[in-house]
């Protein structure tokens, strides 16, 4: 069995572990049971249930990556924090070699979770197109093209990506339209080496979250024109 560093009971519906967040805990579940669920858009999905004696934050722990998921309690229950100290003795067990598949099997799956989220939460179709953008990067104003584009966001071509979560204004220009559209975006995700992420291009995808009701418009009809053609 485990050596618990603690324990702690959690109400029905009381989130253990909530997605995105940092920690590297494995926790067992001592009674009771819990729900594993992600959030596509703005719905929630339950991946698995959990029961007694099964565990759960194994990819964090390994990978040292942000928690894939969120953890709620289904009725009471009661989980314990596996004591890390055992864990690291465990885990340094192990070989190098064999320590560092462990590590990259973890990412992989993870970046997987991350394009099978993004495609599954897509409501709008991606549209291979390129054109012009500019985005403020040190102060300055960056020139760049798009790869693709939708009613929700846009890919950018770039070697240097912003920050993943950085929020700025882009700056878009649509054919035929003599001004600027101006979008308040944030970036999702961010690769600089093709084959580190799962075969996403080199460059930075694009979430729209604020705009006029004019440019909303212009983009609308603009995405509903390459859509009939």
């Amino acid at each position: 069995m485990f050596t618990l560093a603690s324990e702690e009971t959690y109400s029905d519906g009381q989130i253990i572990i909530k997605e995105n967040s940092s920690g590297d805990w494995v926790y067992v579940v001592l009674s009771g049971s819990v729900e594993i669920s992600k959030m596509i858009g703005d719905k929630k999905f339950v991946l698995e249930v959990l029961k007694e004696g099964e565990t759960f934050g194994e990819l964090s722990f390994i990978g040292g990556i942000k928690r894939s998921a969120t953890v709620t309690a289904i009725g009471e229950t009661t989980v314990g924090t596996i004591d890390r100290n055992s864990l690291d003795q465990e885990f340094n067990k192990l070989s190098s070699d064999f320590r560092s598949i462990l590590v990259a099997i973890v990412r992989r799956f993870k970046i997987m979770i991350d394009r099978v989220t993004d495609f599954s939460g897509r409501s709008e179709p991606r549209i291979p197109k390129t054109l012009s953008v500019s985005y403020p990067d040190k102060k300055s104003f960056l020139k760049a093209y798009t790869g693709n584009i939708s009613e929700g966001g846009l890919f950018i071509k770039t070697g240097n990506p912003l920050p993943e979560g950085e929020v700025f204004l882009l700056k878009l220009q649509l054919p035929d339209i003599p001004e600027h559209l101006k979008i308040k975006c944030s970036v999702a995700w961010t690769n600089k080496n093709e084959s580190a992420k799962g075969g996403r291009p080199i460059g930075m995808g694009i979430k729209f979250s604020e705009m006029s009701n004019k440019d909303n418009k212009l983009l609308h009809n603009y995405i509903k024109s390459l859509i009939k053609d």
